[in-house]
């Protein structure tokens, strides 16, 4: 008896009684398929709209970068002239390195090594320079090295090793999908909105930054000259504050 219920629309004959049974579920097999291809088409006119916000938004953010550059270079060129000097607008942006383990460290900057999210040896997050964040890096400053980075640098960061928490699940940035759903709400649906909004130090910089898993970074090529110095020390050495200079070390670990 249910195996005349297993019949398919293109099995029963011409002319044949068809179970009412069968034709219901034809029906909403149809119905089924026929929202299906309603939902992605929608899905995909939404996504070539959003690609294309997006690749404005680009063109928008790569004039804005030419803009402010240009404007640096009238400035000093400017000051030069007159034989003023130039202040340098001050970095709003922090990039830090974990260059030491757990051996021999007390509690206090393994804690505060623990909310800055290095948990792990070669790890690097972007950090908003404020006064908080600097005090904190006081207290692990003999463990970390840290400085600002370039949008070059930022965007090879974000590209290269950038990987997303998701359900406290570290995935790759594989699709802009995963990006929407987790930042759309703050108006961030692509990597080129990430790179602006962590470069910039936006209003949502905060929210890019937790989203963004931790960097995980090679040891740097030629190695490292000595980490029980400073790096402002005569001798020279790997810790503290680099300023630019970072641009160079994650080059070598990226």
């Amino acid at each position: 008896m249910a195996d005349r219920y297993l019949i398919s629309k293109a099995e029963v004959p011409e002319g044949a009684a068809v179970p009412e049974l069968v034709k219901l579920r034809q029906a909403r097999d149809e119905k089924l398929a026929a929202e299906k291809k309603q939902a992605l088409e929608e899905k995909q006119k939404q996504r070539q709209e959003e690609r294309a916000k997006l690749k404005e938004r680009t063109e928008a953010y790569e004039k804005e970068y030419a803009d402010t550059a240009s404007e640096l270079v009238k400035l000093r060129r400017e000051a030069k002239l007159n034989g003023n000097f130039f202040v340098e607008p001050e970095a709003k942006l922090l990039f830090v390195v974990r260059i030491a383990g757990i051996i021999k460290m007390s509690p206090k900057p393994r804690k505060v090594l623990q909310l800055l999210r290095l948990k792990q040896l070669h790890n690097g997050v972007f950090l908003k320079v404020n006064k908080p964040i600097l005090n904190m890096l006081k207290l692990v400053q003999p463990y970390v090295t840290y400085g600002y980075p370039s949008l070059k640098t930022v965007r090879e960061l974000v590209y290269k090793r950038g990987f997303g928490k998701v359900n406290k699940q570290r995935l790759p940035l594989a699709s802009n999908d995963i990006i929407s759903d987790n930042l759309g709400k703050y108006g961030i649906h692509g990597m080129e909105d990430i790179i602006h909004e962590i470069y910039t130090v936006g209003p949502s910089f905060k929210q890019v930054s937790n989203f963004l898993w931790p960097f995980k970074l090679s040891s740097p090529k030629g190695g490292f000259i000595n980490k029980r110095h400073g790096f402002c020390e005569a001798r020279g050495g790997d810790w503290g504050n680099r300023e630019e200079l970072i641009n160079d070390l994650l080059k070598r670990m990226n």
